[in-house]
């Protein structure tokens, strides 16, 4: 039966040779594993995969070929309750959404004052007033294609502005990888360098000065090998992020296992004047950015991640911010850091199909000069290779 699991193998693309197989068969004639189903995947895994970067698929059509059998090495995650449930949201006509005017947010921000002036009750749908449920731009639940969100939460993610105290949660670097290729992939990011006290043994040195000293021991130590590569990782949280916290965390938490030399920092959709390293703590201790452009060397390896999704405004006006009045646009602040360091990617977790219909997207990788890559293995190879020329 171990024949079609050796195709099954074949049709994965994992590069598995007829010698190998005819080794795990001769192994398993001798017995030298139990009857357990966990210990023939490991034998096979040992056996057959020749490089990590092949156990997902490894792993993958394992579970295809013995499927209905429960191994530890299968993880069936729930899936969170309210990523089903969704509310019901209010649909419009055409006609009704086309009416809807785009105000502009100079407009928009001086009719919002206007209605704080004038209104004096609570409002539930209708066009006008802050309320709910309505097509104004002001209010939440509703729809309107540019417009400020007080209170609630988002539906649409067309707000230019928030107005609540919004709480975002750090990126957990302890969390279980979902793929080793994760790893594998930032692994082509790394320049090893021997630094500091010399506490490991060289072997080749002590073998030649040992013959120079007529087979008289001579031992001769060495600095620890370490990958010297310096990385800065600013990551955007909240928001439309939300999405895609699973997928950052597998990467935060691999990036912080193979960049001994790292930093973070948090920022919300675009970089300003100031960033974070506690979401709970965002408000009372921000790092200023001019600090953080001073702090670090000019080889720093610098990586974004984030969706870019959110209003041209965000990007490329003062004030444009969704949670406070930014002195400066972000696209200065986002300039600024790329001419500090030189060597920078963007990591955008967003299919790659998406790109073209998100005009904050177009904007960001301009000011990427179009170094942006999606969040996936092929394009983490990608950025990881740019990053090391």
């Amino acid at each position: 039966m171990l024949i079609d699991f050796f195709f099954t193998l074949k049709d994965a693309k994992i590069p598995v040779s007829i010698k190998e197989f005819l080794l795990l068969l001769e192994a398993l004639q001798k017995s030298v594993i139990g009857t357990s189903v966990d210990d023939f995947y490991y034998l096979a895994r040992i056996m057959l995969v020749k490089d990590e970067a092949h156990y997902d698929k490894f792993d993958r059509a394992f579970g295809l070929y013995f499927k209905g059998i429960h191994t530890i090495f299968e993880k069936n995650p729930e899936i969170p309750l309210d990523w089903l449930m969704k509310r019901i949201e209010r649909e419009l006509s055409p006609e009704q959404k086309a009416a809807i005017e785009k105000f502009g947010y100079d407009k928009l921000m001086d009719r919002l004052k206007e209605l704080l002036d004038e209104q004096k009750e609570r409002h539930e749908g209708g066009g006008k007033w802050i309320g709910t449920g309505g097509t104004s731009p002001f209010g939440h639940s509703g729809t309107n294609p540019e417009g400020i969100r007080i209170g609630g939460e988002g539906g649409k993610r067309s707000a230019v502005k928030v107005w609540e105290a919004r709480a975002y949660r750090d990126y957990d670097s302890e969390r279980e990888l979902g793929t080793r290729n994760i790893k594998v992939a930032l692994r082509r990011l790394r320049k090893f360098a021997r630094q500091g006290a010399e506490e490991e043994l060289a072997l080749d040195a002590t073998i030649r000065a040992t013959a120079s000293n007529a087979g008289y021991l001579d031992i001769r130590m060495q600095p620890e090998r370490k990958n010297n590569i310096k990385v800065l990782m600013l990551l955007d949280v909240g928001g439309t992020m939300d999405d895609h916290v699973a997928r950052s965390e597998e990467l935060f938490s691999a990036a912080k296992t193979e960049f001994k030399n790292m930093e973070f920092f948090y920022f919300h959709n675009c970089v300003y004047d100031t960033l974070w390293k506690n979401n709970r703590r965002r408000h009372a201790e921000r790092f200023p950015s001019w600090d953080i452009l001073r702090k670090y060397p000019a080889d720093t390896k610098l990586i974004f991640v984030g969706d870019a999704t959110m209003s041209p405004y965000e990007i490329l006006q003062a004030g444009g911010s969704v949670e406070y009045n930014n002195q400066e646009a972000g696209a200065a602040w986002l300039q600024r850091f790329t001419q500090a360091f030189p060597k920078f990617i963007w990591l955008n977790p967003e299919p790659e199909g998406l790109w073209q219909y998100r005009q904050s997207v177009a904007i960001i990788q301009q000011l990427m000069n179009r170094r942006m890559f999606p969040l996936t293995i092929d394009g983490l190879e990608r950025g990881m290779r740019l990053l090391s020329k």
